[in-house]
């Protein structure tokens, strides 16, 4: 029996690997359909939303039906509610990433009020939050988790600094005003997919040491 649970498990976090390449892959889709000002692929992207939705509650059925079925010792369940978590953190950055694709939508191809280079920076360090944290969880290295929310800190600046230029923008042009709020609503689901990052930092360390930490980063 313990040999099918771990066959069980290892399918499990293949499933929880194409998730996080399905987010990943949203997020790149929304900030190249921004900067290019495509509405057709926004459209696309926020139809196809359902999808990492479906991916969540699909992995979520498998973690109650391995638990309902193997009776997972307290180490094995604990690594079942793991992943349980962490799907959750990857379908709201889907969310953010469909977010981003409306803002397109309501932008409708007008020229952006500003260079595009922070936010696409934001989206960068983002994704290879993404990345680094699911191997982090792969390998169970609680140093690269806690190392990864650092990163989340470079997005905040970044996001702050968004802030500032766009309410300049607003104040020396007040007709930019809903053109700029739109960009910081962009700027904004970026940051909120860093926090959810960290979410997941903080749930490897949990894993692996049975230690619930928050705010890794403000620790350092």
């Amino acid at each position: 029996m313990r040999i099918a649970f771990q066959e069980h498990l290892k399918t499990l976090n293949r499933e929880l690997h194409t998730m996080a390449d399905m987010v990943n892959h949203a997020i790149d889709r929304s900030v190249t359909a921004l900067k290019e000002g495509d509405v057709v692929e926004a459209m696309k992207i926020k139809k196809d939303d359902i999808h990492i939705n479906n991916k969540r509650f699909e992995i979520e059925e498998q973690c109650i039906h391995l638990i309902a079925t193997q009776q997972p010792v307290a180490t094995q369940l604990r690594e079942i509610i793991a992943i349980l978590n962490i799907i959750t953190d990857l379908e709201r950055m889907g969310d953010y990433a469909e977010g981003v694709a409306k803002i397109v939508m309501k932008l409708n191809g007008a020229d952006t009020v500003k260079p595009l280079i922070d936010i696409p920076r934001m989206a960068e360090i983002a994704t290879d939050m993404i990345n680094l944290s699911l191997k982090a969880y792969a390998e169970r290295d609680v140093e690269s988790a806690r190392k990864i929310t650092l990163m989340d800190d470079r997005v905040d600046e970044l996001y702050h600094q968004v802030v500032r230029e766009l309410i300049s923008i607003m104040i020396e042009d007040p007709r930019t005003i809903t053109h700029c709020t739109y960009l910081m609503w962009v700027a904004h689901n970026l940051e909120r997919i860093g926090d959810r990052v960290t979410n997941i930092c903080e749930r490897i360390i949990f894993l692996v040491t049975g230690e619930l930490v928050e705010n890794i980063s403000k620790d350092k």
